[in-house]
């Protein structure tokens, strides 16, 4: 599988590590709730077949973190983007 990076272009998935979903929010009272939502959060995951966002850090590039859009079925790479859009001064 190649992945393109949107800073160093087209490069193969072994430069990446794989870090988990993109759209999952931390619960909002996760301090106070740790056998709710929470156990939720950290221990249950879906594996859905289809359209997916996940987090995949380039470390053997530009050290970049980017979210990747891919149908799980296939592995083709509809989208791809940084994960952080916020410029660090």
């Amino acid at each position: 599988m190649r992945i393109k990076c949107p800073y160093c272009g087209s490069r193969d998935a072994s430069e990446f590590s794989y870090l988990g979903d993109a759209t999952l929010k931390r619960p909002a009272d996760a301090e106070h709730d740790v056998d709710g939502p929470m156990f939720d959060y950290v221990y249950l995951r879906d594996n859905p077949a289809g359209r997916h966002r996940e987090h995949w850090y380039h470390g053997a590039g530009c050290r970049s973190w980017i979210v990747v859009e891919r149908d799980t079925r296939s592995h083709d790479i509809i989208s791809v983007e940084f994960a952080f859009s916020e410029t660090i001064r």
